[in-house]
């Protein structure tokens, strides 16, 4: 293991290979794929008679476009010079991939929840795309230019401090760090943030499989307990995938700690059905699993989710051959995340497809972005900058992320412009996939 100020001076010589201020300009490359191919690649292997779901859901505004469009930032990123200085990324790191969920000890904390994308690769792509949502929300949500500018570069500069501060911490230390949802509350000055936070919390405390029960399920005349029908969105699994989840079931409780598969075995198979989420994952395989413990109200609820190659994994060297999907987000996950969920695993399904299993509730919460005026919209923009660097400090050499940043605010003042102009070319995409759904090259399904 290098020093600690060799490590630093690694940091610093990759300012020549991409100086802090070349992350501020983005230029479209001549040979830019049209966005709209980008999608209609992906949607390939996916559901089809799901796909108009996802565009309707990208096609509502820029905002909506840009988180189901982590492909298309990926290729777009991977055009410019980079640092080398590689972390575990998300790979999708927008705003609404932070949020609150339980840790093994039911503290609630503050952290990236998405990791379908998750690879490594350089880490000022996370920080780009946190930069780039942070802008396009605040443009959807009537804020100025200025305004925007402001909070994209709030959330760069809580990056680049809190990544110096963990640069001096001992391995342990930063291996520990996490952010509790609590030990926020005195940091909201405003009562208005104050009452907001804490509805926040709330809600996030009732999200639970017991809460689920009552939202997800019905009592059948015969005194059975099943999740109800919501076509298209939740649909019964069928005979042959209600078959097939039950055999995957085995391989998945393998990839489980000894102590967890015992605890899973208390509970039994109650039913099964497919589930359309999120809005870029929308047409992969999702299912929700409801088993039950002690008595049908004792319920666990748990997300079946397929998993694909990331869209980053086009764009950075492989070191050896790549990782099945399904454990490549779960190792992700676990690298990434202060505290991880107990019932995360991975299996191979049907047809050789990777998925990964986790539980659906368990106290999780997001903030509402939408309506953010623009003094909270940056100060959660500070939050997830924090929260980010935490995440790739456990996995990239800190140290050397730290002195390339600096002490100085060029990288921030660099991602704050570039936010802007992404923005601008988010705004672009946004409307050629509307004009594409108006010409009938695409069919979308507003509203779901």
């Amino acid at each position: 293991m290098s020093s600690p100020d060799e490590r630093a001076a690694h940091g610093r010589r990759a300012r020549k290979r991409a100086p802090r201020s070349s992350h501020g300009p983005w230029i479209p490359s001549a040979d830019r794929v049209d966005p709209v191919v980008v999608l209609e690649r992906q949607g390939a292997d996916r559901l089809a008679e799901l796909l108009p779901i996802r565009y309707g859901r990208m096609a509502a505004s820029p905002f909506a476009f840009l988180r189901g469009a982590a492909a298309v930032m990926a290729g777009d990123l991977a055009t410019g010079a980079h640092t080398d200085l590689t972390v575990q990324l998300c790979g999708d790191a927008h705003l609404l991939n932070f949020g609150l969920f339980a840790s093994p000890e039911r503290a609630l904390l503050f952290d990236l929840n998405d990791f379908d994308e998750t690879c490594p690769g350089p880490f000022e792509w996370d920080v780009k795309r946190l930069a780039a949502s942070v802008a396009v929300a605040a443009r959807d949500n009537g804020h100025s230019d200025k305004q925007a500018h402001q909070a994209a570069r709030a959330g760069t500069t809580a990056y680049r401090t809190t990544m110096r501060r963990l640069a001096a911490l001992g391995e342990l230390a930063v291996w520990y760090e996490r952010i509790d949802a609590h030990d926020l509350l005195p940091l909201v000055r405003s009562a208005r943030h104050r009452a907001r936070a804490e509805h926040t919390l709330a809600q996030a405390t009732r999200r639970t499989s017991l809460h689920a029960l009552a939202k997800l399920t019905e009592t059948t005349p015969d005194g059975r307990r099943r999740i109800v029908h919501d076509p298209p969105l939740l649909e019964p699994a069928g005979v042959s995938d209600a078959a097939a989840i039950r055999k995957m079931f085995g391989d998945y409780r393998s990839t489980l700690a000894e102590e967890r598969r015992r605890l899973l075995d208390r509970y039994r198979f109650v039913d099964a059905a497919r589930k359309v989420v999120g809005v870029g994952s929308v047409g992969t395989r999702c299912f929700i699993v409801l088993l039950a413990g002690r008595d049908t109200d004792d319920p666990l609820f748990l997300q079946i989710k397929e998993a694909t190659r990331s869209v980053v994994e086009e764009y950075v060297p492989q070191a050896g051959a790549p990782l099945h999907p399904g454990h490549r987000v779960v190792s992700g996950q676990r690298l990434m995340q202060a505290a991880g969920d107990i019932f995360l695993g991975w299996m191979t399904g049907p047809q050789g497809r990777a998925f990964y299993w986790r539980q659906l509730r368990d106290m999780k919460g997001s903030a509402d972005v939408a309506g953010m005026p623009p003094d909270e919209l940056l100060a959660y923009a500070r939050l997830c900058g924090t929260a980010l660097a935490r995440a790739h400090a456990r996995s990239g050499d800190r140290i050397a992320i730290a002195a390339y940043l600096g002490g100085a605010d060029t990288f921030d003042r660099a991602v704050a412009s570039f936010a802007l102009r992404y923005a601008d070319q988010t705004a672009r995409d946004h409307t050629a996939l509307r004009r594409a759904v108006a010409d009938g090259v695409l069919t979308a399904n507003p509203g779901l």
